[in-house]
């Protein structure tokens, strides 16, 4: 009887999730958030509009897109270096990506395995499925570091793994570091047109994720390998 208290009421609240994320979906198409949060000139002009409070509506910005995991982190990434400079996108930037990437995992511990697996692709759900079995926070800290990794997918599958809020806090934070850091960079090439360092900067970048991206199959393989073998190690130790 308690069971079945507990399934119906499971069933009950995912039905209601999954109802009010297709709402949420359609009222964004419906009144053009979308293609809001797609163009950066919509972007630009909405955060110019909000005056000394800008800032707030760029983080909140960031935050959304983390959580909207579909909608590219490019176009604001470079917004923020444009509007606030290398050093202050970068920061501000940061803070909305961690307070977003802390919101989608949130929602992932909330509301658990259904909920994720209608949000993740379920080839990154077959491909880290290991990373739920033990905590293996030193190897998400550099997936996070990957340029080009699935990192807004990935905030809603931990959301289900071992870590702690805390940790993945840290890990969101600083993981990022390295792209925004880089977006944030060319943003600032472009507000002060400098066109060429900016092409030269795209041109490293789109380098390095094409590198990354031939070999990704054999780093992932790689990082799991490594990240079972030390859970192995560790098991071992605790049995001496």
């Amino acid at each position: 009887m308690t069971k079945n208290k507990i399934t119906l009421k499971a069933l009950l609240r995912f039905s209601l999730l999954a109802v009010l994320i297709a709402l949420i979906v359609f009222l964004s198409y419906e009144f053009g958030i979308i293609e809001f949060f797609l163009s950066e000139e919509k972007l630009k002009n909405f955060i110019n509009s909000l005056g000394p409070l800008g800032f707030i509506g760029f983080i909140l910005i960031q935050a959304f897109q983390v959580v909207a995991a579909p909608i590219p982190g490019e176009v604001t990434g470079l917004l923020g270096g444009y509007l606030y400079g290398t050093v202050g996108g970068m920061i501000l930037s940061t803070i909305g990506l961690t307070l977003g990437s802390v919101v989608a995992f949130m929602l992932g511990r909330i509301f658990g395995k259904p909920f994720v697996e209608r949000v993740v692709d379920p080839v990154i759900l077959s491909k880290f499925d290991y990373l739920l079995h033990h905590k293996g926070a030193f190897l998400v800290f550099f997936l996070f570091l990957i340029p080009g990794f699935p990192k807004d997918y990935l905030s809603y599958f931990l959301g289900l793994s071992r870590l702690s809020i805390f940790e993945f806090t840290i890990i969101a934070g600083t993981g990022r570091l390295l792209g925004t850091m880089l977006l944030s960079l060319g943003g600032s090439y472009l507000r002060q047109h400098e066109y060429i360092k900016f092409f030269s900067l795209a041109g490293v970048s789109l380098i390095i994720m094409v590198i990354i991206w031939l070999f990704k199959d054999k780093i992932e393989r790689m990082f799991r390998l490594w990240h079972i073998h030390r859970y192995k190690k560790e098991r071992k130790k605790r049995k001496k």
